[in-house]
């Protein structure tokens, strides 16, 4: 994984899109590829996808609120 989390274009962007799995494939191939060799962007997937498997949690009214 890269050392510097400055070094390559990032990924943040597609990151929710990718862990609800609605990017076009070869976007996601980009991405997954992308996760395997930056840290940060590994981070930041572990914390997205984390935050998605709430959302069924998740009421009506709760997303009223």
């Amino acid at each position: 994984m890269t050392a510097d989390p400055e070094e390559g274009p990032h990924m943040r962007q597609l990151l929710g899109a990718y862990v609800l799995d609605a990017l076009p494939a070869p976007e996601a191939l980009t991405v997954s590829r992308h996760l395997q060799t930056c840290d940060r962007c590994a981070a930041d997937y572990v914390a997205v996808a984390e935050a998605a498997a709430l959302l069924p949690l998740l009421s009506e009214e709760d997303l009223l609120e």
